[in-house]
């Protein structure tokens, strides 16, 4: 079993050394990410802030405030 897998690295390494000399030859093209990747970083981290800050200001929740004096039993019923 050792020399199948050692032949089947051997190939694979092979496909990435080519495909490797393949690219070094080609000219360099900006893809999807070089183009838009600011772009949608800055709208995916608006849209996030958005959703939160409606989140928290919908929710009601009183910060920082502490609950000593604020809580006072109930009266006992019977």
């Amino acid at each position: 079993m050792f020399p199948v897998a050692r032949a089947a690295l051997n190939l694979t390494a092979r496909g990435i050394q080519r495909t490797a000399v393949r690219q070094a030859h080609r000219k360099y093209e900006p893809n999807f990410h070089d183009k838009y990747g600011n772009l949608v970083l800055l709208g995916g981290a608006t849209v996030f802030t958005a959703v939160w800050a409606y989140v928290f200001t919908k929710a009601g929740i009183e910060w920082g405030l502490s609950p000593v004096g604020r809580i006072t039993p109930k009266e006992w019923r019977e």
